[in-house]
């Protein structure tokens, strides 16, 4: 009875992961499937999560003790509708918030770190399969037929699979890719390398440019991390800190290097982005501390995010700021924002000590994914934008990284 529910929640994590990847998006298999079993299989995710979370209620407050900062800027967040200008916007909206958390939680209180590795390469595994079968045989859904609003077709023909774009697609095969490089050594080799290679075919039929970039740069910096581990002396985490900030810039570089020196193919400000993220700076500094609210910014008929679009010059609306942490400062400000930091870079220094403390692969997962995140977040909104997989393993690796924190690292050298 045991083994058959430990699997059933297994099924359930890979369930709910699948979920937040946006496989049953509006723009993918949610094409397909009637909302209401759209909005079951949310209820279900959320109310399941939320239910064994309370089960589990003494494990589940010594996981969230963790790290209480996590859990002040959760409270903020959900605390935010109380100063939005779009107070019903911005309270719906909060589920997903309350849906990623409990869920999170769940996920890091029941799973050790090597079971987490392994569920989450088998969640991308199958998005990988399923989004060759939606490109193949379904390519109204698998292939982008026309591009965005404006209709200039210039992703026509490129690979979306199962996520509804092709940057969600290049970006989740990144992750699928990463998390089968840390995969524990006791999966056989064929499955960890046949798992490692194949997203790469598919980041290349997506076109995206920046997932590619990406994960060069993440694959560099990861060969470097499990070859040159200095058993985690301080001045060691300051310089890998320089490593990921000069990645982040490295990613806009490579990205837009065309952009950036002459202007040639696209336009010379990041496809539109920084006079966007001008307009959307200049009124932030109109509510320093706690800022609009959540997604309250870039909510429909919000006159913030119309303004954004006009400083853009194409007529469009953005849903969101291209940007992770530009948006977390429009949600809830500098205070918000400030947490969120102080809370990524004190786990971010946890997990370069229990990488260089540890031989085992899967000990790289957490920085490799801390890498990954502050990179997909340069020119994407992949932190609270929706219910999505990003916020919901950010939550997981940083209630995870701290389990018996000092019985691993009582012998490390600091």
């Amino acid at each position: 009875m045991n083994k058959s529910l430990r699997l059933a929640e297994k099924g359930f994590i890979i369930l709910g992961l699948t979920f937040f990847s946006g496989v049953f998006g509006i723009h993918s298999l949610g094409l397909l499937l009637p909302n209401a079993v759209i909005t079951l299989i949310r209820f279900f995710i959320w109310g399941t999560s939320s239910v064994l979370v309370c089960i589990f209620w003494k494990s589940t407050i010594i996981t969230a003790s963790r790290n209480i900062l996590l859990c002040i800027f959760t409270a903020l967040a959900l605390l935010s509708f109380t100063w939005s200008e779009f107070l019903d916007f911005t309270l719906f909206n909060s589920r997903d918030i309350l849906m990623m958390t409990s869920f999170g939680l769940y996920f890091a209180t029941r799973f050790n770190l090597k079971e987490q590795v392994q569920l989450v390469a088998i969640t991308l595994l199958i998005g990988s399969f399923l989004s060759t079968i939606a490109a193949l045989g379904l390519p109204s859904i698998g292939i982008h037929q026309v591009s965005g609003a404006d209709g200039i077709e210039v992703d026509l023909g490129a690979w979306k699979g199962v996520y509804g774009h092709k940057n969600t697609l290049g970006s989740m095969m990144v992750l699928n890719s990463l998390v089968f490089f840390t995969l524990p050594e006791e999966n056989s080799i064929f499955y960890k390398w046949a798992g490692f290679s194949f997203p790469l075919f598919l980041m290349l039929l997506s076109t995206s440019k920046t997932s590619l970039v990406i994960f060069c740069l993440l694959l560099f910096i990861m060969v470097y991390y499990k070859n040159f581990r200095w058993q985690g002396k301080i001045s060691v985490i300051f310089i890998d800190i320089g490593i990921l900030i000069l990645g982040c810039v490295a990613l806009l570089v490579c990205t837009y290097w065309v952009e950036l020196l002459t202007g040639l193919g696209k336009d010379p400000t990041l496809t539109g982005r920084t006079p966007l993220w001008g307009a959307a700076l200049a009124r932030l500094m109109e509510r320093p501390l706690l800022g609009y609210g959540y997604r309250a910014f870039w909510a429909p008929k919000s006159p913030y995010a119309v303004e954004a679009g006009q400083a853009i010059g194409s007529g469009w609306i953005p849903p969101h700021g291209h940007n992770g942490l530009l948006d977390l400062a429009l949600d809830f400000g500098l205070i918000g924002l400030s947490l969120f930091l102080i809370s990524f870079f004190t786990t971010f220094a946890k997990t370069l000590k229990q990488a260089y403390a540890n031989k085992n692969p899967e000990e790289l997962w957490p920085l490799a994914y801390l890498t990954f995140l502050a990179m997909n977040n340069v020119t994407e909104s992949c932190l609270l934008y929706l219910a999505n997989i990003y916020w919901v393993l950010f939550i997981t690796v940083v209630f995870t990284v701290n389990v018996n924190q000092k019985s691993k690292f009582k012998k490390l050298i600091i």
